[in-house]
C-alpha cells in the first residue's frame, strides 16, 4: 500500500465550525472504519491559536491515488460539501 498525507482546512464562513461539529461523529465513525480496514495510520484536528478546530490532517494507506480519491469524495459528501 502507498502512504498519503492529507491536509484539509475548514472553510472560514460563519457556519464552518457548526458544520464541522454537526459532521464530526459521522466523520469519526468513518475514521474508525478506515482504521479497522488498515487504511488509517494517524491524524487529527488542526487547531488555531485559540485551540479551535480549523482543519484536519490524516496519514493514510491506500493501494493507489484512485482509492484515495474515492475516500476523499466520500468525506466531501459526508461533510455536506458535495
Amino acid at each position: 500500500m502507498k502512504q498519503h498525507a492529507v491536509v484539509a482546512y475548514d472553510y472560514t464562513n460563519e457556519d464552518a465550525l457548526e458544520r464541522r461539529l454537526t459532521n464530526r461523529e459521522p466523520h469519526l465513525k468513518g475514521v474508525r472504519r478506515l482504521a479497522a480496514d488498515g487504511h488509517f495510520i494517524s491524524g487529527g484536528a488542526i487547531l488555531d491559536e485559540a485551540g479551535r478546530m480549523i482543519g484536519s490532517n490524516a496519514h493514510l494507506a491506500f493501494t493507489d491515488r484512485l482509492a484515495l480519491g474515492a475516500w476523499l469524495e466520500t468525506e466531501h459528501d459526508r461533510a455536506g460539501l458535495g
